[in-house]
């Protein structure tokens, strides 16, 4: 390729970049991210879940199957060939034995027995988005005498697979309400300690210094500890989430500190204050959009910190409790090494969890790099 050629397409390069709009050179380049594009489809997946979670299900989150308990999981076959061949949703019956030295009962899986599934089935009625009153579920069994436990039961005979899709909608919208308090107070610290500087400046760095410097697990405890015990599931829930906040707003506010103090010096800054926009207004309309992409990037690595910290409170029973289902709840059920021995399943929200995570930081991953798509 000649000089002239290069030329040619680095000035081409340039001027298709200097005419794009900034939010679609930044989607160009994060949709080059391949891995974040997947993390991104296996997120919007998950919320779709949480958002109808009582649709997919095929149980509410407190229904009890009284001859259950510990019941293991059913393998969902395609063909059925105990009576012919059947094409369809399948899954092996149940057997009920008694331990002759323990007297303990043990359900274990029967292949000679088969129960059918389908799609869009007549189950437990329920309100969709707290509106619509419907009895439709995505997956259940066609004979409601006849349960499907997909990830098997709890101690009480609860449907683990229910229970993980309704917990979804708790532990996936607590990082974003805690992300979105946290991004309140850490712009607004963080921008006022970087554009006035001094001594509030000062004042808003020790505040920040003295709060991370503080052990996160035994302040978690301490505000959990906190909570009336008398508070209802929607009360503990808001408490949790505040708590959340309080600690999780300090690096953000740092951020944005940094960014105002390069900024306030700037000639569009120096511009606006002699054009006698107001103080609060420059920092709102001219300093914060210029590195919005950047406080995104930011807040969408801060919720997974945000669920884990749930998960962390709740399975140490600070955090939510029952009634109220969220995976830290669930894992609170594995606690014991009768279940580790005898229902390992019950460590499956785990496995939740770590998928939420790892996805939420691609994504995280993907938008930090296209957070500056002029480098």
């Amino acid at each position: 390729m000649s000089t002239e050629t290069i030329e040619n397409t680095s000035t081409e390069t340039g001027a298709d970049i200097g005419s794009t709009g900034h939010w679609k050179l930044v989607w160009r380049r994060f949709s080059r991210h391949r891995l974040a594009m997947v993390s991104g489809g296996i997120l919007l997946f998950i919320y779709l879940v949480a958002v109808f979670a009582e649709f997919i299900a095929p149980y509410s989150a407190t229904t009890r199957f009284a001859d259950h308990q510990y019941t293991p999981p059913q393998v969902i076959r395609p063909v059925d060939t105990s009576d012919g061949f059947q094409l369809g949703l399948f899954a092996d019956g149940y057997t009920v034995e008694i331990d002759e030295t323990t007297q303990q009962r043990r359900v274990s899986t029967d292949p000679s027995q088969t129960r059918e599934l389908g799609l869009f089935v007549k189950g437990e009625e329920y309100e969709l988005f707290g509106l619509i009153t419907w009895d439709r579920h995505l997956i259940g069994p066609k004979n409601a005498d006849e349960p499907v436990f997909i990830l098997g039961t709890d101690r009480l005979g609860r449907d683990m697979f229910s229970r993980i899709v309704h917990g979804t909608r708790v532990s996936m919208s607590i990082g974003l309400v805690g992300v979105a308090v946290s991004m309140v107070l850490g712009i607004i610290i963080g921008g006022i300690s970087g554009y006035f500087g001094g001594a509030i400046d000062t004042a808003a760095q020790r505040l920040i210094e003295f709060i991370m410097s503080i052990p996160t697990l035994p302040l978690w405890m301490a505000l959990a500890a906190a909570v009336p015990d008398g508070w209802g599931p929607l009360m503990t829930y808001f408490a949790i989430t505040v708590i959340l906040s309080m600690i999780g707003w300090t690096e953000l506010a740092r951020v944005v500190r940094g960014r105002f103090l390069a900024l306030r010096e700037e000639e569009f800054v120096e511009a606006a204050r002699l054009d006698n926009c107001g103080t609060f207004r420059i920092m709102r309309k001219y300093m914060l959009p210029t590195f919005s992409s950047h406080i995104i990037a930011a807040l969408t690595l801060a919720i997974p910190a945000m669920i884990l910290a749930e998960t962390a409170l709740s399975f140490l029973g600070l955090g939510l409790q029952a009634p109220a289902v969220s995976w830290g709840v669930l894992l609170q059920e594995a606690q014991n090494v009768r279940s580790l021995m005898h229902a390992p399943w019950l460590l499956i929200p785990g496995i939740a969890v770590v998928v939420a995570v790892l996805t939420l930081n691609f994504v995280g991953d993907g938008l930090r790099d296209a957070a500056d798509p002029y480098t």
